[in-house]
């Protein structure tokens, strides 16, 4: 039984790797995602994406606010482009106004040493080339043993878990999904820098479908338009 079972989870995670990343996402040109707080919504995360022959850009933005009260206690606004060639990531900038407090982060694929370099607000540096920037929509994610914050560059070991197949419900439409969890691999740091946040993919084309973690309420991303 034991056997059987690890075939199948041997099966299933070749499935998913055979499966391109980022050319993945031909037929998709934009993704909305409706941001939520204790289920309150707060903001909307964007994604659009654009191509010229063997050049792939994403450019995303992401703004929400909380209240208390009717009166604003927080801000956020990030915007960010990443960059491919032939599915690798070959550049990613990003810049993010945090209640005020500006982050930033530089990446770009070095070539001649094959991995990457970091200018961030957080980490100057190197990182290897299957370290994957923390922006979800790239399923190839689930594959990456350490994620770059796409925020300050930072680097974040983690350990992912596949929980199960889910159906899941947004607004009228039911989604099958496939359920990971990841987890921040460095038991040491702080609470407030541990990565603990569960995603879900459509299981028929790995379309990031949902996101939720908990960290000063419970946060969610709910996929709103896809096209």
């Amino acid at each position: 039984m034991k056997k059987i079972l690890l075939s199948i989870i041997i099966l299933f995670f070749t499935d998913f790797k055979a499966i391109s990343h980022v050319d993945h996402y031909v037929n998709f040109n934009y993704l909305e995602y409706e941001l939520f707080r204790n289920n309150k919504p707060i903001g909307y995360h964007k994604y659009d994406f654009n191509r010229k022959k063997d050049i792939s850009s994403v450019n995303s933005e992401i703004s929400f606010k909380i209240k208390k009260f009717g009166v604003e206690i927080y801000k956020y606004y990030a915007e960010s482009e990443e960059t491919y060639k032939n599915d690798q990531l070959i550049k990613f900038s990003a810049k993010t106004n945090q209640n005020n407090k500006k982050k930033y982060v530089n990446i770009l694929f070095n070539k001649e040493d094959d991995d990457f370099l970091i200018d961030g607000s957080s980490y100057k540096g190197k990182a290897s080339k299957n370290s994957i920037v923390g922006t979800w929509w790239n399923h190839q994610i689930v594959e990456a043993k350490e994620q770059i914050s796409a925020v300050s560059g930072r680097l974040i070991p983690q350990t992912v878990t596949f929980i199960g197949k889910e159906e899941i419900k947004i607004g009228d439409k039911v989604y099958k999904t496939l359920h990971f969890n990841f987890k921040s691999s460095d038991k040491t740091l702080p609470d407030s820098k541990k990565l603990n946040t569960d995603i879900w993919y459509d299981e028929n084309n790995f379309l990031w479908v949902k996101a939720a973690f908990d960290k000063s309420g419970y946060w969610e991303y709910r996929l709103k338009i896809y096209k």
